[in-house]
């Protein structure tokens, strides 16, 4: 049982900026291409296949956190004992902090091919990993508030979709449902670094204020991400030609240098430059998770912990500098959030349907 005191928690409602800020973030620059290799001009319904999986899981965790007296460090412990459990934890830990690091260090490299060729990577990530441990030093509240300043102070950069609507093309949406359901799977499969963050849900849950009444902000929350996913993905799709699109990394930072203001020539670099704003509450939310798994699971000081996974991060940033490095992160967080979707959180659903059954029984 895990029993937070009502000062340290959040309202239900704020729910929703913290799986908002944690899905929207570094993989909306450069989504477009990886989801659209199999299904093509298909790909927004791939999209929206995703974000229906994802609902499906939030319910799935509300369930299986619902009676469980804590968090999901909780449940293992329920599930599968201390030793078995302890070690589910640790890894869901490792996955947070695995998640985290391929975000800020997938953020550096943009910056460094798209405004500072010369930036120093040990540099940018031991300020802004200061800035990480100042913010979750102030607890889960100020957390929050990062993934609500977060979601709100960039929401304006949504509007700069609007301008490629001009030069955009209809036609290539055309035909729709042209390819195979396996084709449709992949590209679902695809979509899973870009969406992963909702599962945070599961150390978090104590924190929350009323948590039932959290359950619809949770899904309003996906939902959103889904429509904001898809139309961007319609956009880029009606821009682009399938050639075009499969040639651009970061299709979206393409698609802001079209954009021509009075008093601003290159809009892209002050979309990636806000982009730190969209990227800061994943960061911090993430590396949160990643201590207060191992805090909760090994019984120390959460701020200790903290500055251990702070430095293990550092050390990965200065290494990983080639794109290969960087390609191999990103592809890990695929994999480890396609699992944990698909995998982890109907197995652990499962079990708890199982032992729930199994107690009542032998009451």
């Amino acid at each position: 049982m895990i029993k937070i005191a009502e000062r340290f928690q959040v309202s239900h409602f704020l729910v929703f900026y913290l799986i908002h800020s944690l899905q929207f973030g570094v993989g909306v620059l450069g989504f477009q291409r990886i989801v659209a290799e199999k299904t093509g001009r298909d790909a927004w319904i791939s999209v929206i296949l995703a974000g229906i999986l994802v609902h499906i899981s939030v319910w799935m965790l509300y369930r299986i956190l619902r009676n469980s007296g804590g968090n999901v460090i909780t449940v293992h412990r329920n599930l599968f004992g201390k030793w078995i459990g302890g070690l589910l934890s640790v890894a869901i830990a490792i996955y947070f902090f695995i998640l985290a690091v391929t975000v800020l260090r997938t953020y550096i490299e943009i910056v460094q091919v798209w405004m500072f060729t010369d930036l120093n990577v040990w540099v940018f990530s031991l300020v802004f990993l200061i800035l990480v441990y100042y913010i979750i030093s102030g607890g889960f509240r100020v957390v929050t508030g990062i993934s609500f300043f977060g979601v709100i102070l960039p929401a304006y950069v949504l509007l700069t979709f609007l301008f490629p609507l001009e030069f955009s093309d209809l036609s290539n949406l055309a035909p729709p449902l042209n390819h195979s359901v396996k084709d449709f799977a992949q590209s679902t499969k695809s979509m899973s670094l870009t969406i992963v963050g909702f599962e945070a849900l599961l150390v978090y849950y104590p924190f929350i204020k009323n948590p039932e009444r959290s359950k619809k902000w949770a899904h309003l929350a996906v939902a959103f991400s889904t429509i904001i996913y898809t139309l961007i993905m319609l956009v880029s799709l009606a821009y682009f030609s399938e050639e075009q699109l499969q040639k651009n990394v970061w299709a979206t930072l393409t698609i802001w240098k079209i954009i021509e203001m009075p008093f601003v020539e290159r809009f892209e670099y002050i979309g990636i430059a806000n982009w730190c704003l969209i990227i800061l509450p994943n960061i911090c939310l993430t590396f949160w998770c990643a201590s207060r798994c191992l805090k909760d699971t090994f019984k120390v000081n959460q701020r200790i912990v903290l500055l251990i996974v702070l430095l293990g991060s550092f050390i990965i940033l200065c290494i990983s500098q080639t794109r290969e490095h960087i390609n191999i992160l990103n592809d890990l967080v695929g994999q480890l959030g396609f699992y944990i979707m698909f995998a982890y959180i109907p197995f652990i659903f499962i079990s708890n349907i199982i032992m729930g059954k199994i107690k009542g029984r032998k009451k």
